[in-house]
């Protein structure tokens, strides 16, 4: 008997991507058996209007650029084909039309992102259509995250799982700033990435908020 397509969805704004998104990605599609990892770089993400996001263009192609190398990857335009606010509700229901409802779908997010999931767009019905993997890093608070974990499984059941990916500190917004000030960002993400940067001159002083 063929077992069901189990996808894993990364969204994110991915400004820029880093080895960080890439550790999880990679270590969630082994924890979970996935067939493959999408990566969905946001359209025009609600939850960042407090600062400027780089050009939905420059993400993708940037994502692109640091996936290319694993037959496990994809890159996925859906969000930023979308007009308006992109909510990860929708963007699951697009992907059950493509890939259908017997497809297994688990969406992947840092689990700080967990503490306010019940504040996204339709909670309750998106914790009903996928499962939701929260990749642990360096600085979040265990027991906080655990205490949460907890409140969701009590109201949804076994959606909603933890995994530890290796201690990566590294983010967007520390790279960002890296660049403003003229720091070096190698060996933090892919050196496509770093040149893609370098090219286009973003997250200069300018840029940065």
């Amino acid at each position: 008997m063929k077992r069901e397509l189990r996808l894993g969805i990364m969204g994110g704004t991915f400004d820029p991507i880093h080895y960080g998104h890439l550790v999880t990605a990679e270590a969630v599609r082994d924890e979970f058996k996935l067939d493959k990892v999408i990566f969905v770089p946001a359209g025009n993400p609600p939850h960042k209007v407090k600062r400027k996001v780089t050009d939905k263009k420059h993400r993708y192609l940037m994502t692109i650029l640091a996936t290319i190398t694993n037959p496990f990857f994809e890159v996925s335009s859906i969000e930023i084909e979308r007009e308006g606010y992109t909510y990860t509700i929708d963007t699951i229901k697009e992907f059950k039309k493509l890939y259908g409802d017997e497809t297994l779908f688990y969406f992947i997010t840092g689990a700080d992102a967990v503490l306010e999931i019940l504040t996204w767009k339709n909670a309750d019905e998106l914790l009903r259509l996928c499962y939701f993997v929260a990749a642990t890093r360096p600085g979040i608070e265990g027991n906080k995250i655990d205490q949460e974990l907890d409140k969701i499984r009590n109201l949804y059941g076994n959606v909603i799982y933890k995994v530890t990916v290796p201690s990566l500190a590294i983010s967007s917004t520390d790279i960002r700033e890296r660049v403003a000030k003229g720091r070096p960002i190698k060996y933090l993400l892919p050196e496509p990435v770093e040149r893609y940067i370098q090219k286009y001159g973003l997250y200069k002083e300018d840029d940065s908020i």
